[in-house]
């Protein structure tokens, strides 16, 4: 028998490894908006050739997460004031969308799913701990809705998501806030109300964006 192993394959993950490095480095902070980034710095980072660093990097550049700088190569988006209300209108849109399939097309497992998530959810002590466990419940939430191209357009803002830098769960008040956002929209999908269950999560993001409002204040004010 024959090997089959194709070699492209390492490079294919190589390449998705130095994606998903690169996303958590800008959710976590390490790398910035603004952040001049090149594909030495990340291959000599990774411990990986140049290649699949290039292919990484496009990938970015692609979602809109790494902008090209005149004279100065690649570096990490930043977003103005109208960029980030555009990106939460397109969450309303979205996730409303998504929170009206679920209540047609969740299971139980799914819907049990969204009520551990909430445990852990409202267990967590710091809002890095709070925001990680809403990513994973709005994840749970847009797989319930069993329609893989709204999974995909919402994958795709999620990834410009992390460009906003700290998280809405700083502004006093709100991680206790989106417990019953969160509850809300849970009970509309049990119910099975669709209408209820889109109309939840709509205001759930729009309460998100007036924090996110409150953030860039503080901000422009530091």
């Amino acid at each position: 028998m024959t090997d089959s192993h194709d070699p492209s394959d390492d490079r294919t993950s190589r390449s998705e490894r130095a994606y998903q490095k690169i996303l958590d480095g800008i959710r976590e902070g390490a790398l910035k908006p603004g952040h001049r980034i090149t594909e030495l710095e990340i291959a000599t980072w990774l411990k990986i050739s140049r290649t699949p660093v290039r292919e990484a990097l496009r990938r970015l550049e692609t979602a809109g997460l790494l902008t090209s700088a005149p004279y100065s190569g690649m570096q990490i988006t930043r977003l103005g004031y109208q960029e980030v209300m555009e990106l939460y209108d397109m969450r309303v849109v979205l996730e409303s969308t998504a929170a009206g399939l679920a209540a047609k097309h969740a299971s139980d497992a799914e819907i049990y799913s969204l009520n551990e998530i909430m445990k852990r959810y409202e267990a967590a002590t710091t809002p890095a701990e709070q925001a990680r466990h809403n990513r994973i419940f709005h994840h749970a939430l847009a797989y319930a809705a069993h329609n893989r191209y709204l999974l995909k357009s919402l994958n795709s803002i999620r990834d410009s998501m992390i460009l906003l830098g700290k998280t809405t769960f700083e502004v006093e008040g709100r991680a206790q806030q989106v417990i019953q956002e969160h509850r809300n929209i849970i009970s509309a999908i049990i119910a099975r109300d669709s209408q209820a269950a889109s109309d939840a999560a709509a205001l759930h993001i729009r309460e998100a964006q007036k924090a996110r409002i409150a953030l860039l204040g503080e901000e422009i004010d530091e």
